[in-house]
């Protein structure tokens, strides 16, 4: 039906709907490897839980589409998205006056940090980014958008949530630990298995919003319970205590959210160092989508190929002059949503450190590190083609202006796992690259 779906309710008794969702899961799982022996053990108590909380989330729908990679994506009226069922938000008025785009400034190279400033690498990179191109959504493959007036939210399951740690950790980021570091490093896990390579600003300025642009890979993950992630994180509060507060975007793949491994668009907030509050995507309340041709969780096609075009998207998180929303834009300026004010309390005001970078989950099976790759899995000194890469670092200051990005720092756990190279030149402006396969002689 040229990609749409009807929605039925089903009179099926619970158990029949239980068993052919373990069958479908299976089928379309098997290349992933996942373990999904426990489902047949699964209480029917839990599942009720998981069916109710699937209902509070899973919106009723104006109409239904069936992506080409499995996907179903729901078209939801925008005043019945689950963003507003937040308490915070029960007064909430979606804000209908577009938000005030941030000012370009340009800064001439001499202007930036001189000690990652390499001349020598602008005509590559110069000539290079005419072969970068934006990366888009599968599901609009079958032509097929989201009436005006609704949202596109991809469907949650039961399998999604029986493929997580528990119903209350569906959805959420594991707790950041904290790191014996100066304390103007970066907010970044220790101890708990993640590890980064990334690049960060100082703790001591205002700062109202970043972009860049990051390319799109699809790396390679061990097992299912890890991820692999390319991001932009806006920062305030204290990173070792309980109030920290977090709005985060970009593209990731992580077998267990989604039940593939294909990279996906994604969202995150949390304002209280990833306790209680926040989520992935649209998973809980508090996000306020406005776009109707963007799915936030949904795949992101085509991807980079090693020596092959690169495909990449522009991530631009700000905070709105006008009503003080920090919203999102995708690609060329195009507005996604917004997470309301109220969510927050540090970033009520502003953030105080902005990070870039890659992350990925580090299990150690069977005692040695992960094969799970960051980024394409080539090391930061492989270059355009080869390496990842976010270009074009810019931030907000409190006059609503985007400038190049001047002085950065970079981090990177294990070097001989993951690593990271800044640079600068006229076209790229501030850029690096980074990355890495993770397990190698030097990775043991």
């Amino acid at each position: 039906m040229g990609g749409l779906l009807k929605r039925k309710t089903s009179s099926s008794p619970p158990f029949l709907a239980f068993f052919f969702l373990i069958f479908l899961e299976r089928s379309v799982s098997v290349a992933l490897e996942l373990d999904h022996s426990k489902y047949s053990q699964v209480s029917s108590l839990r599942l009720e839980r998981i069916q109710r909380h699937l209902d509070k989330i899973n919106k009723p729908a104006v109409m239904t589409i069936q992506s080409p990679d499995g996907d179903i994506i729901d078209c939801i009226h925008k005043r019945k998205q689950p963003a507003l069922d937040h308490p915070l938000l029960k007064s909430h008025k979606i804000q209908k006056v577009p938000p005030e785009m941030p000012k370009v400034k340009t800064v001439k190279a001499e202007e930036v940090k001189t000690d990652y400033y390499n001349a020598a690498s602008s005509n590559k990179e110069e000539r290079a980014v005419i072969s970068s191109r934006s990366a888009w959504q599968i599901w609009h493959q079958n032509k097929t958008r989201c009436p005006m007036g609704t949202v596109p939210i991809r469907r949650s399951t039961v399998h999604d949530v029986l493929r997580g740690k528990s119903l209350y950790h569906f959805g959420k980021k594991q707790s950041r630990m904290g790191l014996a570091r100066r304390t103007d490093a970066p907010d970044v896990v220790s101890g708990n298995g993640h590890e980064h390579a990334i690049a960060y600003t100082g703790t001591s300025q205002e700062v109202y919003g970043a972009r860049a642009t990051i390319n799109v890979w699809d790396p390679s993950i061990q097992v299912a319970n890890e991820f692999s992630l390319s991001q932009v994180w806006i920062l305030s509060g204290s990173f070792d205590g309980s109030d920290l507060n977090s709005i985060e975007a970009g593209w990731q793949v992580s077998p267990e959210l989604y039940g593939d491994s294909r990279p996906r668009l994604f969202t995150y907030w949390t304002s209280d160092s990833y306790q209680a509050t926040g989520c992935y995507n649209l998973l809980c309340s508090g996000f306020v989508q406005t776009n109707s041709k963007i799915a936030i969780g949904a795949a992101i096609s085509p991807v980079s190929l090693v020596s092959g075009n690169q495909f990449d998207i522009t991530i631009l998180i700000w905070k709105d002059p006008k009503l003080g929303n920090w919203w999102m834009g995708f690609g060329d300026n195009t507005l996604v949503g917004y997470w309301p004010s109220e969510l927050f309390t540090h970033l009520a005001g502003h953030a105080t450190m902005v990070e870039w970078g890659g992350e990925v989950v580090n299990s150690r099976t069977n005692g040695a590190h992960t094969s799970t790759q960051m980024g394409s899995g080539h090391f930061a000194e492989d270059g355009f083609g080869k390496a990842s890469y976010f270009r074009n670092l810019e931030l907000v200051d409190s006059d609503n202006s985007l400038t190049t990005v001047q002085d950065i720092s970079t981090l990177a756990e294990n070097t001989n796992c993951y690593n990271i190279k800044s640079s600068y030149n006229n076209e790229w402006g501030t850029h690096f690259y980074f990355g890495g396969p993770g397990n190698n002689p030097r990775c043991p």
